[in-house]
């Protein structure tokens, strides 16, 4: 999610906004897949995908203005951060005032369905933007809950993989790891705090990122945090010692530098990483721009997949990236869809890719972001092949809030000498189960 993984505010309850929807979509007007007029204007917000909000301004103004050239219809953008992206739409949703088309990270996508504030790609809608065959399946999948019409569809992929630096590994005379515990091993040599050099850098106070986490070491071991009924299962002991081994990281192998407990973006991880202070970092593929905007030669370090314990499940992601959303009660509905089906083109998403750094959404294509073959092959591998998505389920955006802050309270703690145990680990997860099952009204 993420740009980083879906940097995101916190959430309110899904039943709230369920309640404050109906009067959101009630304006909804427009035809399904007509042509829209020329003099037309959209409203649109993108998240930030580049290396900051202008940046995105710069590559995404002329695609824009492509698009008012062949169509007449203008769009009006609006960049806006992760950290305020979610509590834009949710205001969006309870107001009944805002865009009328706008990218969400497509771990929220059940979450924001189930508002019906967003208009569903039914059969006429999906036909409208060029059919669902063009996307990539899981991708699409990502759109909404399993047997519903999405309300969302793919825009940019992104799937995360273990960086690491190669001069540092030439010089311990080191291998690409491709089990957890080649990673340990790797990352406790190349950890030095007096040199305040260390194997790995983690975003250990961003809650999405912490919960992303979460969720693959626990798949790792074969866990699932959500039953087929769409009911919490939190504390089952794989997600328990999954977590326990991602803040190990910090506590018991020591290969992260507690001050890590304050890094809330995936940002200031991967500047430690281009700088040369950490040695590995877990990101996403749009970590390349980051990365080399701070220096680092793209040749200079390399990616494999995030790799599980011997013997575990090989989930290396889960599959993350950005969906394209309308606004159900927007004025002009085929305005809209005629503007997603120009942005999940082929030629739209080959433009894109590169400067954001993203995966092919749509089948037949070829990853663009990177120049390095070795790279995309490797990221193309762990977006088709090792990848879960999270749950598809209505509460996963309060799952992502409540497992991820007290992720983030347990490194916080770790941080400051205290300790974690099995045992503080599924105590925490039995609250956060608690309060989603609360929210739910079971």
């Amino acid at each position: 999610m993420t740009r980083r993984a879906i940097l995101v505010a916190a959430t309110v309850p899904v039943l709230a906004l369920s309640i404050a929807a109906c009067s959101s979509s009630s304006g909804s007007s427009g035809g399904s897949g007509g042509t829209a007029a020329a003099g037309t204007t959209l409203t649109y917000w993108a998240s930030n995908q580049g290396t900051s909000l202008d940046n995105d301004k710069e590559v995404l103004t002329p695609v824009l203005q492509k698009f008012q050239q062949q169509t007449g219809i203008k769009v009006n953008l609006e960049v806006i951060g992760w950290n305020d992206l979610q509590t834009r739409i949710q205001t969006a949703i309870t107001s009944g005032s805002g865009p009328d088309v706008l990218n969400i990270g497509n771990t929220w996508a059940s979450s924001l369905q189930a508002t019906g504030a967003f208009l569903p790609y039914d059969d006429s809608a999906m036909q409208a933007i060029g059919g669902k065959d063009k996307f990539v399946k899981a991708a699409l999948d990502t759109g909404g809950a399993p047997g519903q019409d999405p309300t969302s569809v793919p825009l940019y992929g992104l799937a995360y993989g273990l960086y690491y630096n190669k001069a540092m590994f030439k010089a311990a005379n080191l291998q690409p790891p491709t089990t957890w515990e080649e990673m340990v091993s790797a990352a406790q040599k190349l950890t030095d705090p007096a040199k305040q050099q260390y194997g790995f850098s983690l975003a250990a106070g961003s809650y999405t990122e912490n919960v992303h986490f979460a969720f693959i070491n626990g798949s790792q071991n074969g866990g699932s945090w959500f039953d087929d009924k769409g009911k919490p299962t939190f504390t089952g002991d794989e997600n328990v010692q999954g977590v326990l081994r991602y803040l190990d990281l910090m506590q018991k192998d020591k290969v992260v530098n507690p001050s890590n407990a304050q890094y809330d973006n995936g940002t200031k991880s991967v500047n430690d990483f281009a700088t040369g202070k950490v040695a590995m970092i877990l990101n996403q593929n749009n970590a390349d721009n980051s990365i080399q905007s701070n220096g680092m030669k793209s040749d200079a370090y390399g990616v494999v997949p995030f790799p599980s314990p011997s013997g575990g499940q090989k989930i290396a992601t889960f599959i993350a990236g950005i969906n394209l959303s309308v606004m159900a009660n927007t004025k002009n509905k085929d305005a809209a869809l005629q503007f997603v089906k120009y942005m999940t083109s082929a030629e739209t998403q080959k433009t894109l890719d590169k400067p954001f750094a993203a995966l092919p959404v749509l089948q037949g294509e070829t990853p663009v972001f990177t120049d390095n073959a070795e790279e995309a092959k490797t990221f193309q591998d762990i977006y088709a092949n090792m990848s879960k998505p999270l749950p598809l389920v209505a509460a996963e955006d309060q799952f992502e809030s409540t497992v991820g802050k007290a992720m983030n309270s347990m490194f916080a703690k770790i941080a400051t000498g205290g300790t974690v145990s099995a045992d503080d680990v599924k105590s925490a997860l039995k609250d956060a189960q608690d309060q989603v099952t609360a929210a739910a009204g079971g």
